[in-house]
């Protein structure tokens, strides 16, 4: 059974909860985690490994490897390919997707990445880790809310998540339109947008993909199946006719069926502050119900009584602190 895809929009918390980072070095394997990082899209160096070996293995990881190609030629060095083998998650950091694209998509590093999904470990990216995820990338190109011709332009991914196209930073960079004209172009595409701070999960049991959303921001889908578009015959950077594209903003807790393009729905649940108040209302209204039974009072007799008792006993209390 293939292995989870964390698909991350950017800006990951590193400092404080770091919920993000946790679920990944967990399914990982926790304290047998061994984690590959493949920071090739980064321009940091070594300093973005660093920071990332630090993580996780603060988070309990159990070791932290480093796999950078930095040429395809690179790309088909057996060590690299050896260290893939045997790790139980990998990480690609943010930066530049296309150089991340042209190096790995294609060669023996990339069909390794490929082979580790397939057995089961968790493949995760952050920005342009996420972009390369799915089977066709953005590769560049300018925010804005309106679709138009030459927005952006795709290049070719690892295809981890087919019939998909991922982009990041989603909302924070207000990409909106560039994922419009990609799925506008290419109807039988599902458009994913993760906002930062925020991970699409995609998981797949009995044949079934399903994607889960975590994080503080969301997850943007436009699913183009029944849109009308003049993307064949827009002119240069013409604005694009985008109508029918169905719309789905799926905040943390939320859960999607790849293979349907259908929320899932979900049990409710209640914050454990709001069940503990709702849980002493009910025990005051039973106290009340009790109590009117016993004296055969009206309850409005029975508010004002309380509200003395709760009077008297908070100026015993200040008499006491005094």
């Amino acid at each position: 059974m293939p292995g989870p895809l964390m698909i991350i929009g950017g800006a990951e918390d590193k400092l404080r909860k770091r919920a993000i980072l946790k679920e990944l070095v967990a399914a990982a394997g926790g304290q047998q985690a061994r984690i590959a990082v493949i920071p090739t899209a980064s321009s940091l160096g070594d300093a973005v490994v660093e920071v990332y070996d630090a993580l996780f293995r603060s988070l309990g990881a159990a070791e932290v490897v480093a796999v950078r190609p930095e040429t395809r030629e690179d790309a088909h060095d057996e060590a690299l390919l050896d260290q893939l083998s045997s790790a139980t998650g990998i990480f690609m950091t943010g930066g530049n997707q296309l150089k991340l694209s042209s190096i790995v998509c294609g060669t023996p590093l990339g069909e390794a990445i490929r082979d580790a999904h397939a057995r089961g470990v968790i493949v995760a990216g952050t920005s342009a880790g996420a972009s390369i995820q799915s089977s066709h990338m953005v590769a560049f190109g300018g925010p804005g809310a309106t679709p138009k011709q030459r927005m952006t332009q795709v290049a070719a991914g690892l295809g981890l998540l087919q019939d998909a196209v991922i982009d990041q930073h989603f909302d924070q960079r207000n990409r909106y339109g560039r994922l419009l004209m990609i799925v506008s172009q290419s109807p039988q595409l599902l458009g994913v947008g993760v906002d930062e701070d925020t991970a699409a999960v995609v998981t797949a049991e009995e044949g079934r993909r399903r994607m889960s959303v975590i994080g503080k921001g969301a997850v943007t889908v436009f699913d183009p199946a029944r849109m009308v578009t003049n993307a064949f015959e827009a002119k240069r950077s013409s604005p694009l006719l985008a109508s029918g594209v169905v719309l789905h903003v799926l905040p943390a807790g939320s859960v999607f069926d790849l293979e349907d393009r259908a929320l899932v729905p979900q049990p409710a649940t209640v914050d454990p502050e709001d069940a503990a108040e709702l849980a002493d209302a009910q025990r005051d209204m039973q106290q009340m119900a009790r109590d009117i039974a016993a004296e055969d009072i009206s309850p409005g007799t029975l508010r004002r009584r309380l509200a003395r008792r709760r009077s008297r006993s908070q100026s015993h209390q200040e008499e006491t602190r005094r």
